[in-house]
């Protein structure tokens, strides 16, 4: 799939001002060490998970119970075998869905999700590395650092693995019902359109596979 500034936003690409801890939806994208194709391989249209892909695919939801300021779903996140593709949905500190509408607040027609945030428009600011963040640390950086920590400390104790991710991550703010529609779709689709993903071992340089 071609490159869609809808969907994939470098880590480093941060919007000014915008709380990262306050409810709303994001979409990120997580790359292995040099995008080596160790989680699996898709075979016949499906993903079928190595080791350490099924213990990506445990932690992402073993997530929810040590992090209350957090929701996940798991029709919202698939692991390719290089990359993985996930929706995260950050609630209210009480692990509570905020009861009330700001004007700058758009809501999904599932009454299970919290109310998607429209951001500020400046862009700018690079953020915190991917290291172990303390559970303390409610914002989204923390929960992506404290997933990519847990899966490392179990591929390094059950598989003898320890260079597991690429430093940075993607991620957008979803904006819109029809911005979280078309991500859910694109995460829904691509063990399907592997073939032609950016990060295949075969495709041209492009933004994703440059580094």
């Amino acid at each position: 799939m071609k490159y869609n500034p809808e969907i994939h936003h470098r880590r480093s690409i941060r919007l000014k001002g915008y709380d990262y801890t306050q409810p709303g939806a994001y979409f990120i994208t997580l790359v292995t060490h040099r995008r080596e194709m160790i989680f699996g391989d898709v075979v016949e249209a499906q993903m079928v998970l190595s080791a350490l892909g099924q213990i990506v695919q445990d932690e992402w939801m073993r997530s929810i119970q040590i992090r209350k300021e957090i929701r996940l779903y798991e029709d919202e996140f698939v692991v390719m075998p290089n990359h993985a593709h996930g929706i995260v949905w950050m609630v209210g500190a009480d692990g509570l869905r905020p009861d009330y509408r700001p004007p700058n607040k758009i809501v999904t027609a599932n009454p299970d999700r919290p109310g998607i945030i429209r951001p500020h428009d400046e862009i700018g600011a690079m953020e915190e590395d991917a290291r172990r963040a303390p559970l303390r640390g409610r914002s989204l950086g923390a929960f992506v650092a404290g997933f990519k920590s847990s899966v490392t400390s179990r591929a390094r104790r059950e598989l003898n693995m320890t260079e597991i991710w690429q430093r940075n991550y993607y991620e957008n703010i979803i904006r819109s019902e029809t911005s979280f529609n078309n991500i859910w779709n694109y995460i829904d689709n691509n063990p399907h359109k592997w073939a032609q993903d950016q990060m295949h071992p075969s495709a041209p340089p492009n933004q994703f596979n440059r580094e």
